[in-house]
């Protein structure tokens, strides 16, 4: 039987190494990418905060954030999954990119807004993330539970601020 999504084998039918051409490979690139668009765009955030407790909550974050990173990397040693710096680059870009589309808008309090969201839904794809890769029938090295978790209450942190950056932008 073909280990899943294209996973190599060893003798005792564990994963050997998986290319990051695969279709696990591409989805944990991905990710990868992700959180580096994401550490890029709380530092943003951070700098230009003025409220206090918005800021602290984005330092604890950035912090999550970065320590997530970490147990993704260490996915991809345990897979032995290369990391793709193309992909990693193109997040970095994106969120460069997404720096026009917000900075452009009529409002700082609208493009804080747009920004926590984005923020907001990034942390759902890493939510997504861990939860896809629980249906792989392999030791990945993390223990998905605990970053499920944490992404959970990354996400309910977040919407005091983005409820107050609408409120903000739209009244």
């Amino acid at each position: 039987m073909a280990p899943p999504c294209g996973l190599g084998t060893q003798a005792a039918g564990y994963p050997s190494r998986v290319s990051g051409s695969t279709p696990l490979g591409a989805y944990l690139n991905d990710h990868l990418a992700g959180s580096e668009a994401a550490i890029e765009l709380i530092d943003k955030l951070r700098s230009t905060q003025d409220d206090v407790e918005f800021a602290a909550y984005l330092a604890d974050l950035q912090q999550d954030v970065e320590a997530d990173r970490g147990e993704l990397e260490r996915v991809f040693e345990t897979l032995g999954i290369p990391r793709s710096a193309v992909k990693k680059a193109a997040g970095w870009l994106v969120e460069k990119a997404s720096r026009i589309t917000f900075d452009t808008t009529t409002s700082e309090d609208l493009s804080r807004l747009m920004e926590t969201e984005a923020l907001a839904l990034g942390i759902e794809g890493k939510l997504a993330g861990w939860r896809a890769l629980k249906v792989v029938s392999v030791d990945v090295g993390v223990d998905l539970d605990v970053l499920i978790q944490r992404a959970r209450d990354q996400r309910s942190g977040l919407e005091p601020f983005r409820i107050d950056a609408a409120k903000r932008a739209f009244t």
